[in-house]
């Protein structure tokens, strides 16, 4: 709405410039006022304009008369009200209010910014299945899934993968700890695995947390007992082994439960693609001669890196200068012939953009939470569905990893880039991106009340066993939101409040991992994220659930009162407007409006926190209204039906801007 209003008044500026001045113009930047008063768009480009007509011809143009030309072939635009001149050149934009009005009130949903064309694979979650989730873990989930469903929203065609590590040296050691600390045979592990569990404790992750931990601690006593780890990882590489079955029937029961830890989150995926594939399937001998044949990396006979290929950087250092403290992660082979984890990451991203000339076999995993089907990769073709499936031939990936992994990232993306065959090719892999994010603690009342002895925030880390367990997270936000929905509803069943307390918590967890940007280190705290003030997911959620509450104290659905709606004339909604209050009503309206420029900004910069940001405010733009008018006791039947169609704007807004967080709107608070 707002946005293609815009958009139009760019093209015909874009037009006016180049018949009157003969400059061509790509673009130029808008603004919102600071007041609805003032309008409710602002265009500086006159002064731009002045500097480039008098570098060009040498004439000195005012900007002011510039704007007031432009402002001649604006004022026929559909949906412009008027256009006025500010100050030393500004063109003002005033919308017409009627008519944007009444296409909110009948809008449903938000609008694509473009058509779907091609296809972005998010990677996310990506944990080591070898024990139970942190809070570490959570946030890259909830920052993966949240890009997911605003990239969506906004028109493109998204794939999301988990990817599983099945034969890396964290499963490795937990096997370690299985066979050599507890003499555990196969069927001993299972029968722990499926024991009935009758507390949270008892799980198969949280066992397999306290064993790797418990590894970690064998390994310090005696650094010869690495040679063990050595040995384990490398028979679950090779497979077909009794040590590879152990390991694979451990890595497949603790991504069970991972999916269903995430699905507490509402979160989701299509593809789970295992490592063990990756290897098996000769992903990296095909992805090695692609690199050598093309010279993105290079054999070194001398040096640092002698006997190891390489990738090189344009104009890097020869080799006898200063090291770089990233020279590990440009090496792609060892010199003894191993492949380092950037070289299997490479190949797998050629396989994501359709480039490996290989493809996995796939099975169906289980239907999730939302009755989505789960696919994985297997090695056994056997077992793979016959059906054909359509996974990977993406045109650019983003991968949500922590920050630490920005250099290899960096060197993923350079690879794949390098291989692209063409401009058009190179364009759109250029939007692929590494999605960095920084560390989670917790804030020293928070790692109190979970149990943790600290004087400080606390850090996680899995192999002392130091952190905070995702689901044991989630179980006390749901405790402490289950006290407050008792207190409040107790009239309600427990199943009724034991699923409004999960909202909320979920809301609290969700909304607190969002509103800060993605590099930003967090302080987890309860008290805080669980408040019903200020800027929180309940707080938000309160907002809805307080404008839904409008419509069922009035006893009609808002599309009943819509119809009412369509017998107000458009001059009857200006009058509204222009009334004493009616500027604060329409910068609720405009604000309310601005959702898919937001979301865009959200989706372009993959950045969350923007959509975060938005849902805040308009939830206080929206409680002030609520407070300052007493909508369901208004006399004037006419203006009782723009101030429920003005909340209704303001409800669909909210629970749109909370749904692309991943956070629904309870029935009741």
């Amino acid at each position: 709405m707002a946005s293609s209003l815009s958009a139009e008044i760019k093209q015909r500026v874009i037009g006016i410039v180049q018949d009157q001045y003969q400059i061509e113009l790509n673009d130029f930047a808008a603004e919102i006022p600071p007041r609805t008063e003032l309008g409710d768009l602002a265009f500086p480009v006159a002064f731009e304009l002045a500097k480039r007509i008098k570098a060009a011809t040498g004439e000195k143009k005012n900007p002011r008369e510039i704007a007031a030309k432009l402002a001649e072939g604006l004022s026929n635009i559909p949906g412009v009200a008027k256009v006025e001149i500010a100050g030393a050149g500004y063109l003002n934009i005033f919308f017409d209010r009627a008519q944007m009005f009444g296409q909110l009130v009948n809008s449903e949903r938000l609008a694509d910014s473009k058509q779907p064309t091609d296809k972005i694979i998010v990677e996310h979650t990506s944990i080591n299945p070898n024990k139970a989730a942190h809070i570490g873990h959570v946030r890259n989930s909830v920052l993966g899934d949240t890009v997911v469903r605003i990239l969506k929203a906004t028109g493109d065609t998204v794939e999301t993968h988990n990817y599983i590590d099945n034969t890396g040296v964290q499963v490795a050691d937990v096997v370690v700890g299985f066979i050599h600390l507890e003499k555990k045979s196969l069927d001993e592990i299972k029968a722990i695995a499926e024991r009935e569990v009758t507390s949270r404790a008892d799980s198969f992750d949280y066992y397999c947390w306290d064993l790797y931990a418990q590894v970690g601690q064998w390994y310090e006593e005696d650094k010869s007992r690495l040679e063990v780890r050595a040995k384990t990882l490398h028979e679950i590489e090779a497979g077909n082994n009794a040590t590879a079955e152990i390991g694979e029937y451990i890595s497949s029961k603790i991504v069970d439960c991972h999916l269903d830890t995430m699905s507490r989150l509402d979160i989701s995926y299509d593809l789970l693609a295992r490592e063990s594939e990756i290897l098996h399937l000769h992903f990296w001998a095909h992805a090695f001669e692609k690199l050598k044949a093309s010279g993105v990396i290079v054999f070194e006979n001398e040096g640092r890196n002698k006997g190891c290929w390489v990738m090189k950087a344009e104009g890097e250092a020869a080799e006898g200068d200063v090291e770089s403290e990233h020279d590990a992660d440009k090496i792609i082979v060892r010199s003894n012939g191993t492949v380092t984890y950037t070289g299997k990451d490479i190949a797998y991203h050629l396989w994501k953009l359709g480039k490996l000339g290989l493809d996995f076999h796939y099975r169906p995993l289980r239907h999730d939470h939302r009755g989505h089907e789960v696919w994985i990769t297997t090695g056994n073709e056997a077992e793979a569905a016959t059906t054909k499936t359509a996974f990977g031939n993406g045109t650019a990936f983003l991968n949500v990893i922590d920050v630490g992994q920005s250099y290899p990232q960096a060197n993923v993306k350079k690879a794949v880039m390098l291989l692209a065959a063409s401009e058009e090719e190179r364009a759109k892999v250029s939007r692929s991106a590494h999605l960095a994010y920084e560390k989670v603690t917790l804030s020293a009342d928070a790692a109190k009340e979970l149990g943790v002895d600290a004087e400080g925030a606390v850090s996680m880390s899995g192999r002392k066993g130091l952190g905070v367990k995702a689901d044991d997270l989630m179980d006390r936000l749901d405790a402490n939101a289950l006290q407050e929905v008792q207190a409040r509803h107790a009239e309600l069943s427990l199943a009724e409040q034991q699923k409004i307390a999960h909202q909320i918590a979920i809301a609290a967890l969700r909304y607190f991992l969002l509103k800060y940007t993605r590099t930003s280190i967090i302080a987890f705290d309860f008290k805080e994220a669980l408040s019903f003030d200020g800027e929180t997911g309940p707080y938000i959620q309160y907002s809805a659930v307080r404008a839904n509450n409008i419509f069922r104290k009035l006893g009609r659905k808002p599309e009943e009162v819509q119809s009412d709606f369509a017998s107000i004339s458009a001059e009857q909604v200006n009058a509204f407007f222009a009334s004493e209050s009616g500027n604060d009503l329409w910068s609720l309206v405009y604000f309310a409006a601005r959702l898919n420029d937001v979301a865009r900004l959200s989706a372009d910069a993959f950045e969350p926190t923007h959509v975060a940001k938005y849902a805040f405010q308009l939830a206080k733009q929206f409680n002030v209204f609520y407070h300052d008018h007493h909508i369901l006791s208004e006399a004037d039947e006419s203006r009782k039906t723009l101030l429920l169609m003005v909340a209704d704007i303001a409800r669909r807004k909210l629970e749109l801007a909370l749904s692309l967080l991943g956070i629904e709107v309870p029935e009741k608070m």
